[in-house]
């Protein structure tokens, strides 16, 4: 019976508590923003939506492996040794081009662990929190300034340079590996001179001893 009293007593305090939050709310003064006409202002530090500064960054895929849903996408392609593609604002030299860099925000569970990876601090969250879509697809945000035949162009330049490259490596091993073989018959052949020269002097050696 008493453990019955006790147990009403608490549901009881729990409603007066929370009527007592209602009623003085709805007695106090409104704070309902009259949306859209009134928006709310973030903070400084507010998580909203992602935004990438493609000149300052450096293809360095930390902010995608940082990602915990994997919502970063980067594509890079090294340049060329007749392209200076400059430095970032934070004087990182710049080896990469981004042929592509998407954000997909319909993924990104707004956590800021890409932020804080980035050695440039090119990618950051702004104050905007406004940009709903019918299609999903409309979700992914593209910063790679690059046009199509401008990606295809320095992709073919890189593998055009790679292979120059791979063919140069592979043609300095030839020759190494060709010069190594010369040492080793110069080798072969100095050590089988200095035998031959060995056994001619034994029998002089020989008749030396008889006489």
């Amino acid at each position: 019976m008493v453990e019955a009293f006790k147990n009403s007593w608490i549901t009881f305090k729990s409603i007066f508590i929370g009527m007592g939050i209602t009623i003085r709310h709805f007695f106090g003064k409104s704070v309902t923003l009259q949306y859209p006409d009134e928006r709310p202002v973030l903070p400084n530090n507010a998580r909203a939506k992602l935004y990438v500064n493609i000149d300052d960054c450096i293809g360095c895929n930390l902010c995608a492996r940082a990602c915990p849903v994997n919502c970063i996408y980067i594509d890079t392609v090294p340049s060329t040794s007749d392209v200076d593609l400059g430095k970032t604002s934070t004087g990182n030299p710049k080896r990469f081009w981004l042929t592509r860099f998407d954000i997909d925000m319909a993924k990104c569970m707004y956590c800021d662990l890409c932020v804080h990876p980035c050695p440039t601090n090119c990618i950051y969250m702004v104050s905007e929190y406004e940009y709903s879509e019918f299609n999903r697809t409309n979700l992914i945000y593209h910063f790679s300034n690059l046009e199509p035949a401008m990606v295809a162009e320095v992709k073919e330049k890189a593998a055009n340079e790679a292979a120059e490259k791979q063919r140069q490596r592979e043609e300095m091993m030839r020759k190494k590996a060709e010069e190594a073989k010369m040492k080793q018959i110069e080798a072969k052949k100095q050590a089988e001179e200095k035998n031959d020269g060995e056994k001619g002097s034994e029998p002089s050696k020989k008749e030396n001893g008889d006489s």
